[in-house]
């Protein structure tokens, strides 16, 4: 949808306050979406959508759970594209019905479902139409209302002797990540870019609202808590007990308060494009200008929001790397690329970016040698920024209730890729 498309939508949808949520793009494109799923088969999908769109909320649910059928047929990036716009069509049609019965919480999560996981043609009037049912429903609620006293995630100093207990073997002992204070961008470039090497950049967020406001759960929860988001739930992903949830922003920041670091039901949020999801959030981050070095773009930005204790096991990513730490304290761990052989990646094509090595828990006889690979290490302090080079293997884990945000860039050269 382009900008002036969008804006005259938004300014039908916020016209209207009739009890009725506007979808003028989705009214307008319905018979082309339509007549594109016909040709992919689903003539089902079609009927069920018609009867949707005439008011009928079961075929709405049944048009839905025949697009999350097709979504779930094969590897993600086999699906065929305008199944995940008719996703979003039927979780836009349910959403439409919740509301016009008064069911504002109902609707806002059958939007965002369809923005989680449906396609791109109706991403901005989801994000339109979500903007109102959310009105609605925070007129009725309570829910972190202003003024009220902060519930901060993390409100003390820690003991870091005592959290180092907790680390991996040799953790801290060898060569430290460097730590450089406001770091200008021809140093980033020369010292650091070309030459693959991370770097620790204090003093470059201190301007992000972010700072002041994502240690306080009563911010968050006012802002999202309404909101769908998918967690992950157990030690990590690469454990047989490991499940993925979808719950409520509020339902995870509860969690995330009575958390038991030991117990292997830890939720965490990890590697979700949350700010495409919840604008209000992006709007207190900014995208450090270090990520525009090499004239690339920007890939994907994450959250990976949850309680000490949570771990994102060895593994490597395409791309150039800022994490940034916005909230709590982290503990990572870095490889060089050059190592990959020896740190015994998957055979499986899945999981080929993960190491078969457990940190935190080294099997000595099937890796001998690991021991006696250099790395590098640090504990990543709120306000600090860690830039890691493409395919460098890393270990991460939270010491505190942590709240970061990763921005992936690409080389100009491989904006192709």
């Amino acid at each position: 949808m382009s900008t002036s498309a969008a804006d005259a939508v938004a300014g039908e949808i916020a016209g209207s306050d009739d009890g009725v949520l506007e979808t003028p793009f989705l009214d307008s494109e319905r018979w082309n979406i339509l007549q594109s799923i016909a040709e992919e088969g689903g003539y089902a999908y079609a009927t069920m959508t018609s009867l949707a769109a005439a008011g009928d909320i079961r075929a709405a649910e049944a048009a839905k759970d025949m697009a999350w059928e097709q979504l779930h047929s094969g590897p993600w990036h086999s699906v065929v594209p305008i199944w995940r716009d008719a996703y979003s069509m039927a979780c836009m049609h349910l959403a439409k019905l919740h509301y016009a019965n008064g069911e504002f919480n109902q609707a806002i999560k059958a939007l965002d479902m369809g923005i989680i996981m449906g396609g791109m043609m109706l991403r901005d009037e989801l994000n339109l139409a979500i903007r109102k049912a959310l009105e609605k429903e925070k007129a009725r609620s309570d829910l972190g209302e202003k003024g009220e006293s902060e519930i901060k995630f993390v409100s003390q100093e820690i003991n870091v002797a005592e959290l180092q207990k907790s680390l991996p073997i040799k953790s801290l002992s060898c060569k430290l990540v460097g730590k450089r204070p406001a770091l200008s961008l021809e140093a980033f470039l020369g010292d650091h870019y070309l030459s693959g090497t991370p770097v620790v950049i204090r003093d470059s967020m201190d301007h992000w609202p972010a700072k002041s406001k994502w240690n306080d759960m009563n911010y968050l929860r006012r802002v999202a808590g309404f909101r769908t988001v998918p967690v992950e739930v157990g030690k990590n992903y690469l454990c047989p007990e490991w499940k993925q949830e979808l719950i409520t922003f509020s339902e995870f920041l509860e969690r995330i308060r009575s958390n038991d670091s030991t117990s292997v039901e830890t939720t965490y949020l990890a590697q979700h494009q949350l700010f495409d999801q919840i604008q209000e959030l992006q709007q207190d981050i900014v995208i450090p200008d270090y990520c525009f070095t090499g004239g690339g773009e920007i890939r994907s930005l994450n959250a990976w929001f949850g309680p000490a204790g949570t771990v994102t096991p060895l593994h490597h990513d395409p791309h150039h790397n800022i994490l940034a730490q916005v909230v709590g304290k982290k503990y990572v761990r870095l490889y060089s690329a050059s190592l990959s052989d020896e740190l015994h990646p998957h055979s499986e094509t899945m999981l080929s970016n993960s190491s078969q090595v457990d940190l935190d828990n080294i099997d000595k006889k099937e890796f001998p040698n690991i021991l006696d690979l250099e790395f590098q290490d640090c504990i990543l302090e709120e306000g600090e920024m860690l830039y890691i080079p493409p395919k460098w293997w890393h270990y991460v884990r939270s010491l505190t209730t942590s709240f970061s945000v990763s921005f992936w860039w690409s080389d100009a050269e491989k904006l192709d890729d």
